[in-house]
This record gives structure tokens, C-alpha cells and sequence, in this order.
């Protein structure tokens, strides 16, 4: 039970201490801002944004010491060990991230529900795809090492690897679904606890709720199978860069053609309509049933640990 000890501490530390430390740095950038009026911009950002940055800082700050707990002290651990086709597995990754929400992307085009915006210039379109797939591999690249490799590794510890995939990604779309909440009221020493609070309004909400919340645990079931799968994380960082790509080019590229079911089709953020979750669940049974990227050692692996398990609970 050490890795949940471990873990329980981590998600503590992280969360209380975003809640305690997001106020000051707040009051301190704003400080700094009256010395060096040139960062006025920047102390200016919303407190939200604080919330989100200070998350993200105590996460990256208290990731060494929970995998140094869990025995996990080289690259390999997390699944960036060497892979002499690695460079192959991201591309492969990223090709079929990016085929799929193309699918999605295509159909509602089709159908009407989207039409492509007409008012781009090239040099614009050339200038957001650059910096996109910059955005896309920096993102895959951080989330698929602390989701999957560290996250999903260290539940591994602990549970079986197939509870331990859809505890992970529970997680990961738990912390995906958080929404920005700006402030309206003067910033508190409780309001970074407030605001955490009223960032997770959207699970009182039934149509973001389902499908949203179930797309974005079955994009992480779908990742960290890769991940089982191929025994690194090189094809779930492409995977998850050709997804980035197209959620943050749908709403640039395409705007909604009148009034449509949402529901269904999706917004401009692609992910959160049931027409993405037919694509995603076909794309995961695709995975389960053909134990894609695995190894014959893997796959004699997986058996034994499944024979295991079985006769276990006999």
C-alpha cells in the first residue's frame, strides 16, 4: 500500500499547498510590479492563472521525491529509457492522434455542423501550426511523462496494471476538467482554496459531465495502454501531440454553422461531444483486442501476470 500512502501525500501536498501559496505569489507579483512597472502586464493576469501555475510548479517540484519513494530513479522508470526506434514511435503516435480527431473534425465538417473559416491568411495559418506543434510536443511531452509514466508507474506498484490504467486516467481527467474560475471578489489568503473549488463547477453539469469527462478518461485509458503496450512512452507522446494539435487548431481553423447539437457534435474544443467518444472507444477496443505495440516477452507477460491474478482470486 506504500505507492497510495505515497501518492495520497503527493496530491496533498500539491493541492493544499497551490491553495496556501497561490494568494502570496499573487500579492508578491503585484509588489514586484510596482518596482519594475515593465511586469505590470504581467501581474495583472488573472488569479486563476496563479491557481494554475503554482499547480503545476509543486507538481514538477514534488515529482522527484515521490518517484525516488517508489524506487523510480532513472529515465527508463518513467518510460524514456532507450528505444532504438523511438523517433519511429512518435511519429506513428502522432500520425494516428492525428488521423483520429481528423475523423471527427471531417464528419462534422460533412454534415454541416462546422464550416472551415475562410477569413485566414496563409502566413497566419503557417504562423499558428508552427506554434502549435511546438505547444503539442511540449505538452504530450510533460503530461505523458507525469500521467503515464510516473503516475500510472506508480499505481502499477500497487494494483493490477489494469486498474491501475483507469485509476490514472480517472486522475488525469480529473485535472483535465477543471475550468478557469476568475475571481470576483478580492483576492484572500482562502481564495486559492475557493478558487479550486470553483474550478470543478463543470461535474454539476450533466452535458460537460458526459461525454466530456468520459472522452478525456478514455484518452488516458487509451495512452497508458500504449504505454503497457510498448513498454515506453514514445508512442503515447506522439499520440498525444497529434490530439493536442487538432484541439487547439479546430476552434482556429473551423466556427460552428448555426445552431447544432452541441451535445453531439462537439465545440470548438473538438473533445467534449459523443461523436469523439465513438472515434475514442473504437481506437481503445482497436488497442485492447489487438495488443498493438506489444512485445512477444510483453504480451507472455501480461498472460502470466492475468494467470496470476486469476488464480489468485480462486
Amino acid at each position: 500500500m506504500r505507492p497510495l500512502w505515497s501518492l495520497a501525500i503527493f496530491f496533498a501536498v500539491v493541492f493544499l499547498g497551490t491553495a496556501l501559496l497561490a494568494p502570496w505569489i499573487y500579492y508578491l507579483a503585484g509588489w514586484i510590479a510596482t518596482l519594475l512597472p515593465s511586469l505590470d502586464s504581467v501581474a495583472r493576469n488573472p488569479f486563476h492563472r496563479y491557481v494554475n501555475r503554482c499547480l503545476l510548479a509543486l507538481a514538477l517540484v514534488s515529482l522527484w521525491p515521490l518517484l525516488r519513494s517508489m524506487g523510480m530513479r532513472s529515465w527508463a522508470d518513467v518510460g524514456l529509457g532507450r528505444a532504438p526506434r523511438s523517433w519511429r514511435l512518435v511519429s506513428k503516435g502522432f500520425s494516428l492522434g492525428f488521423a483520429s480527431l481528423a475523423c471527427v473534425a471531417l464528419i462534422a465538417i460533412a454534415f454541416g455542423a462546422r464550416h472551415v473559416r475562410p477569413d485566414r491568411a496563409w502566413t497566419d495559418i503557417v504562423g499558428h501550426l508552427f506554434q502549435i506543434s511546438l505547444t503539442a510536443i511540449v505538452v504530450a511531452g510533460w503530461e505523458e511523462v507525469f500521467f503515464r509514466g510516473a503516475l500510472f508507474g506508480v499505481l502499477r506498484k500497487a494494483l493490477t496494471w489494469s486498474a491501475a490504467l483507469w485509476v490514472s486516467s480517472s486522475i488525469y481527467a480529473l485535472l483535465h476538467f477543471f475550468e478557469p474560475s476568475p475571481a470576483t471578489e478580492p483576492v484572500t489568503w482562502a481564495s486559492g482554496l475557493t478558487t479550486l473549488v470553483k474550478m470543478m463547477r463543470g461535474f454539476g453539469d450533466l452535458e460537460k459531465l458526459a461525454p466530456g469527462f468520459l472522452n478525456l478518461t478514455l484518452a488516458g485509458a487509451i495512452l497508458a495502454l500504449a504505454y503497457q503496450r510498448s513498454g515506453s512512452v514514445y508512442f503515447s507522446i506522439g499520440l498525444h501531440a497529434g490530439w493536442v494539435f487538432w484541439v487547439k487548431s479546430y476552434g482556429y481553423m473551423t466556427k460552428q454553422a448555426g445552431p447544432i447539437n452541441a451535445w453531439f457534435w462537439g465545440s470548438s474544443r473538438l473533445i467534449d461531444g459523443w461523436l469523439c467518444f465513438v472515434i475514442l472507444l473504437a481506437m481503445f477496443v482497436l488497442f485492447a483486442r489487438t495488443k498493438m505495440l506489444a512485445t512477444e516477452s510483453q504480451i507472455s507477460q501480461d498472460r502470466a501476470k492475468e494467470e496470476a491474478d486469476g488464480v489468485a482470486g480462486k
